[in-house]
């Protein structure tokens, strides 16, 4: 899918409609001090079975991708929900 570089969106900390730049949102490393982290990995460990059922075979084909709006005015990040897409561009539009 197309998704252009720049769009007028609603930015809620300027309360009116201005432009954001487009990004695509990648998470960053997980962080291994984090208490849940601690415990998958105390229950991950030893002889017994996995915490989890290993899955055989990918039940999807695509993975969700999240759009990083950045307002051009005051450079607040929002986040617009994952869309299912195999392939994402982002476009320059020329007006």
């Amino acid at each position: 899918m197309r998704v252009p570089k720049v769009v007028k969106t609603y930015c809620p900390r300027c309360g009116v409609h201005t432009e954001h730049s487009v990004s695509i949102y990648k998470h960053g490393r997980r962080r291994t001090l984090a208490e849940g982290e601690r415990r998958y990995r105390r229950k991950q460990e030893g002889y017994g079975s996995k915490r989890k059922p290993e899955q055989k075979r990918f039940a999807k084909v695509t993975k969700k991708v999240v759009l990083r709006l950045k307002c051009g005015k005051c450079g607040y990040m929002l986040h617009r929900e994952g869309v299912r897409l195999k392939k994402v561009d982002l476009v320059e539009v020329v007006k």
